[in-house]
């Protein structure tokens, strides 16, 4: 192979890793920030979901160690209760029907 072959491929090579990464090099606009702009509906269901996928994750975590033999029985049922039920709690919070009712309770209980 001549020189100019292997400098044409190098320069190839370059020219597609450069293309490739350009967008991950770009630093983002500030105005392209999407989560400042949520609204109070938005953000209390991004606060539930992320308790959710906390509860869920820490319990997950939890029944692996159990699994495994680093966590005993009794240390194990004193705490997948308490995290079954928050995950519980965030996941019946995130339900539509439940958005829904909350807001047909606040209707009913509000003083004509």
């Amino acid at each position: 192979m001549d020189l100019a072959a292997v400098v044409l491929a190098v320069l190839l090579a370059v020219s597609a890793v450069a293309f490739v990464a350009r967008p991950f090099l770009a630093e983002p606009d500030a105005e392209d920030d999407r989560l400042a702009g949520l609204t109070p509906v938005e953000q209390e269901r991004l606060q539930l979901l992320e308790r959710r996928d906390r509860a869920l994750g820490a319990l997950k975590e939890l029944e692996f160690d159990h699994r495994t033999g680093k966590l005993e029985d009794r240390d194990y049922e004193a705490s997948v209760g308490q995290l079954r039920r928050e995950a519980a709690e965030a996941m019946r919070a995130l339900e539509p029907s439940a958005v829904a009712s909350s807001a047909r309770v606040e209707k009913v209980d509000a003083p004509a």
